[in-house]
């Protein structure tokens, strides 16, 4: 079984910074995609930010230039390194792992998913 645990969130003034965490645990054969989705109240879960196991990122155009994706694939862990911050960032943040686990009849892969951080950001 694969966990995601995510720290880091928490209540930050507007301009200010946090970074978030999440570490991927279990039997793990490789990590493909990782990234962060948020979702505040009433609106759809959407992607933040994405990175392959090679670096190659992507961002949501409303946090192109103020947030960073970055990851060690040694300790299976994602960051988002969250700058400028806006009170319309507040929202859960949810990180989510592409990984393939080693199974007797061949590997499985899936997508797994965090327990989600609080991020509230005041004006």
């Amino acid at each position: 079984q694969v966990q995601l645990v995510e720290s880091g969130g928490g209540l930050a003034q507007a301009g200010g910074s946090l970074r978030l965490s999440c570490a991927a645990s279990g039997i793990i054969f490789s990590i493909n995609a990782m990234g962060w989705y948020r979702q505040a109240p009433g609106k759809q879960r959407e992607l933040v930010a994405g990175i392959t196991p090679g670096g190659s990122t992507n961002y949501a155009d409303s946090v192109k230039g103020r947030f960073t994706i970055s990851r060690d694939n040694a300790k299976n862990t994602v960051y988002l390194q969250m700058n400028s911050l806006k009170p319309e960032d507040t929202a859960v943040y949810y990180c989510y792992a592409d990984v393939t686990t080693p199974h007797y009849m061949g590997n499985i892969r899936r997508d797994y998913w965090g327990q989600g951080t609080q991020v509230t950001v005041s004006s």
